[in-house]
This record gives C-alpha cells, sequence and structure tokens, in this order.
C-alpha cells in the first residue's frame, strides 16, 4: 500500500489533470476505483512509451489496483 501511495503522490505532483486529480481523490480517501484506472490506462496510452520516470509506474500502479 505505501508503495501505491508514493506512486500517487508522483501522479498529483506531475499536475497533469488527467492523473493527478484522480490519485488526489486517492489520497483523500474519495475515489472511485473504476475512474481512477480508467484514467491510469488512459495516461498509459498518451505517455506510457515516452521515456518519462511515469512509464513504469502506470503499469506498476494498475497491477497493486
Amino acid at each position: 500500500m505505501e508503495e501505491l501511495r508514493s506512486i500517487m503522490e508522483k501522479f498529483v505532483q506531475s499536475g497533469w489533470a488527467l492523473i493527478a486529480e484522480p490519485a488526489q481523490r486517492w489520497l483523500d480517501g474519495n475515489y472511485d476505483r473504476d475512474s481512477l484506472i480508467s484514467a491510469i490506462k488512459q495516461a498509459d496510452k498518451e505517455c506510457g512509451s515516452c521515456g518519462c520516470e511515469f512509464d513504469p509506474l502506470y503499469k506498476r500502479a494498475l497491477e497493486l489496483l
């Protein structure tokens, strides 16, 4: 759970609304699991192979959820 928390915090720090907002809701304990998974999948689709530090985090977050 700590690993997932760390990933969500990085998503929030990214400032990218697509993942930052659902990640913040998760951290606040006020989230919809399906919406969060959908947002992470979309982020992975749009940016998951660009070579940035977030690429592996999308996949890992989905595994942990």
